[in-house]
């Protein structure tokens, strides 16, 4: 947590997770991030899996530092605050559609210069998620063993939300872009950034849709091999299962030391008539010979002494980990900077929390914070960005508009 943009305010009204992502970088590295709730809680707010207290650690997670804010928004009152507070602060981050309540119309309407995000599925208004824009972008089918028929093959989605990820990231640099151009021109911006063109822009700038194009067809599947490079998962003699790759000369040499497979090599130059030592093109093309060869190499040695070789040639390699190992593991959890001491959780579990991803040498990163409960900061909030008084706020507490923390909820 840095302090980076301490003098930035975003009001966020969100769910799930690419929206709120965006939220949670900007508060990671400074920004006050409003979240507002409907008073209930969002769609996302008992997302699975929940504590045995009804707490989603989803939603934990991806509002830690942030304010929590509950009003009515099935109400013409609670709207209108909402609209209210966004244009009072200056920028919003949002994935409610444009026609609703919420337009970038209405909220210039309280601000000239109103800066929003609004995270979207497809660019022309269709609904979408993460899983069905991969399913789109043609990622799904090309994962799986390469001895599958690409005929009759069923797709293999990853488990991973990456372009929820990706979009979350985007939009946080798209905001802060947008407020960059504000502070220099005066004027306001909206954005509209659609999950699927985060996914098929990406598919383009990674050149697979121009690969496809040319070929004139589609890539066929590699298993757990790497597309283009030496890489794939190996078993050691006493089983376990680990990743090595080698895109560059230094890597390629330090991999071919260390498993001591110097004169297989030679002979495979030999019968092949290349270098392997040339680059990426040899190795790929050849790749089935080489992992055969790599794989026999890795069937006499334990994963110990491979991991030591491996080491000593400053190799690029990794033992495979379950989640649940990789939560334990030292070196990656622990032991790793990124991590701070567990803040008060609205979950009441204690579990190592993120800082910042980026390392800022000479700053400090300080602890993690916590995630709100839901309607924390709702009479903090109304009070410090509309000027409401205690009193007004408790008519609107009384008459349902606004909730208050649901801290002792059951």
């Amino acid at each position: 947590m840095y302090n980076l943009l301490d003098d930035l305010s975003i009001v966020e009204v969100s769910s799930f997770v690419a929206s709120p992502t965006a939220g949670l970088y900007c508060a990671q590295m400074g920004a006050e991030v409003i979240r507002v709730d409907h008073k209930a809680g969002g769609l996302d707010y008992n997302r699975y899996m929940l504590t045995a207290e009804g707490r989603s650690l989803s939603w934990e997670n991806l509002n830690r530092a942030k304010k929590s804010v509950a009003l009515d928004l099935t109400s013409g009152e609670g709207r209108e605050l909402l609209v209210e507070l966004a244009g009072a602060v200056g920028q919003c981050i949002t994935n409610l559609p444009e026609r609703s309540f919420l337009s970038h119309a209405a909220m210039a309407a309280k601000r000239a210069d109103m800066v929003s995000l609004r995270v979207m599925g497809w660019h022309d208004g269709r609904q979408a998620m993460d899983f069905t824009v991969n399913a789109a972008a043609g990622y799904p089918l090309m994962c799986g063993p390469e001895d599958w028929d690409p005929a009759t093959a069923p797709p293999v989605n990853q488990v991973l939300p990456a372009w929820d990820f990706i979009t979350g990231a985007y939009g946080a640099f798209a905001m802060l872009a947008a407020l960059r151009h504000r502070d220099r021109t005066g004027e306001g911006s909206e954005v509209r950034l659609p999950l699927g063109d985060v996914a098929i822009g990406t598919m383009a700038n990674a050149g697979l849709l121009a690969e496809v194009l040319y070929r004139g067809g589609d890539r066929e599947r590699l298993g757990n091999a790497i597309w283009g490079a030496f890489g794939r998962d190996f078993r050691s003699r006493d089983g376990v299962r680990f990743m090595v790759a080698a895109l560059t000369p230094k890597q390629w040499g330090g991999l071919v030391k260390a498993f001591a497979v110097e004169d297989g090599i030679a002979a495979l130059e030999a019968r092949h008539g290349v270098r392997f030592a040339d680059g990426d093109t040899p190795r790929f093309r050849h790749r089935a010979d080489l992992f055969a060869l790599f794989q026999s190499a890795a069937d006499g040695m334990d994963y110990a002494d491979i991991a030591a070789r491996l080491a000593a040639e400053t190799c690029t390699f990794e033992r495979y980990r379950t989640a649940y190992e990789a939560a334990n593991d030292p070196a990656l959890v622990a032991d790793n900077p990124l991590f701070g001491p567990a803040p008060a959780n609205p979950s009441g579990f204690d579990y190592p929390a993120t800082r910042s991803f980026a390392n800022l040498p000479g700053r400090e990163a300080g602890d993690p914070a916590p995630a709100p409960y839901l309607g924390e900061h709702s009479e903090e909030v109304l009070s410090d960005k509309l000027g409401l008084s205690s009193g007004t706020i408790g008519k609107l507490v009384d008459a349902g508009t606004v909730a208050l923390s649901d801290k002792d909820k059951t």
